[in-house]
């Protein structure tokens, strides 16, 4: 029983610290985005220019 009085408050108290982690990196806009990284890795427009010709 004294194993029980221990661990339900403790994983409460972390419960409670995770939900409050998580509630912080919401309002902070942590999770505003979630398709532009994917998107901008595929869509990247990182091309090399042409260069111009010896004869040009």
């Amino acid at each position: 029983m004294s194993f029980l009085a221990l661990t339900i408050p403790i994983s409460l108290l972390l419960g409670a610290i995770f939900l409050a982690l998580v509630i912080r990196e919401i309002r902070k806009g942590a999770f505003d985005d979630f398709e532009g990284p994917a998107h901008r890795m595929i869509f990247d427009d990182d091309e090399v220019p042409e260069r111009p010709g010896p004869d040009t």
